[in-house]
């Protein structure tokens, strides 16, 4: 064991790495997840993810700590890569504290 390794937890509950796995397993999601993205959800590294994490909780292994800190950090990377769909806004409109025009055509 590490020294300072007994302060050290995993990023999420061992249990929802498996709840993460069984909802990418579900049909539903791999339809979703293809319609959207036009492939098929990669759900192994939850089950990954979920067998490190046991692993860590068992023996506080050396390595289950550096393979749950790796698919975190290459997770959020991932999550940065995504462009957003709406464009960010520095600061509100001009006349945010107007009324809306109700009488207005949505079209023009």
């Amino acid at each position: 064991m590490m020294a300072g390794s007994e302060s050290w937890r995993p990023p999420r509950e061992c249990d929802v790495y498996w709840s993460e796995y069984k909802h990418c397993k579900r049909l539903w999601h791999r339809f979703h997840h293809y319609y959207t993205f036009g492939t098929s959800p990669l759900c192994q590294q939850w089950k990954d993810d979920y067998g490190a994490c046991r692993d860590w909780e068992k023996t506080h292994s050396a390595h289950a700590k550096e393979c749950l800190q790796e698919s975190e950090r290459k997770r959020v990377s991932e999550q940065r890569n995504v462009t957003p769909v709406w464009e960010l806004r520095e600061k509100p409109p001009a006349d945010w504290h107007m009324p809306l025009n109700q009488d207005k055509s949505q079209d023009s």
